[in-house]
């Protein structure tokens, strides 16, 4: 592999590792320090800043690059799982991602961040639309039900407590809705 090539492919991974890192460390704790970010990803706190030269640069990226992989997580599940299932199971992931940001307050609530926020909502709207879909094909939910709509319900999800009995709420809320969309 030549230099530059080499150099690429070591950035690429070192900006994955980055994003990985940054996503665990700030889902622990918001106000995590960038150096630790770096610490922890395993490169220096130069090869953070190179790649993200700002915490709100670094942050709304993990959003991007966690965004992106949500919704490219549809079709696998919808490989492994039948599709109510891949239903419930995507809508748990994004309440958990959802709690995430949330912690992250300030952090995304910038002009930019609003923006970045806001790019965000055709991709999950178009992946929830493929995910009734396929229950719809499967005749597990009615026709016709609109994603922004079902989006709008499950938002309750992420504004249960991040605690047992918050989950076991979730998940009561979330069945409470799916039935609502059945037949």
């Amino acid at each position: 592999m030549p230099d530059a090539a080499k150099q690429r492919s070591d950035a690429l991974k070192n900006r994955e590792a980055i994003l990985q890192v940054a996503h665990n460390v700030l889902a622990e704790s918001p106000d995590a320090s960038l150096n630790s970010i770096a610490k922890r990803a395993g490169v220096g706190a130069g090869t953070l800043y190179r790649h993200f030269p700002t915490r709100e640069a670094l942050i709304l990226e993990v959003h991007r690059h966690d965004v992106a992989r949500l919704v490219d997580s549809v079709p696998g599940l919808l490989t492994t799982h039948a599709p109510l299932d891949a239903l419930r199971q995507w809508f748990t992931t994004l309440a958990t991602y959802v709690r995430i940001k949330h912690g992250l307050g300030e952090a995304l609530h910038s002009a930019a961040a609003q923006e970045v926020v806001s790019a965000s909502w055709p991709p999950v709207t178009a992946a929830v639309g493929q995910l009734l879909d396929a229950c719809e094909r499967a005749g597990e939910v009615r026709p016709g039900i609109d994603p922004v709509d079902v989006i709008m319900l499950m938002s309750c999800l992420w504004r249960t407590p991040n605690t047992p009995d918050g989950t076991a709420q979730a998940d009561r809320l979330r069945e409470l809705a799916i039935d609502g969309f059945r037949r």
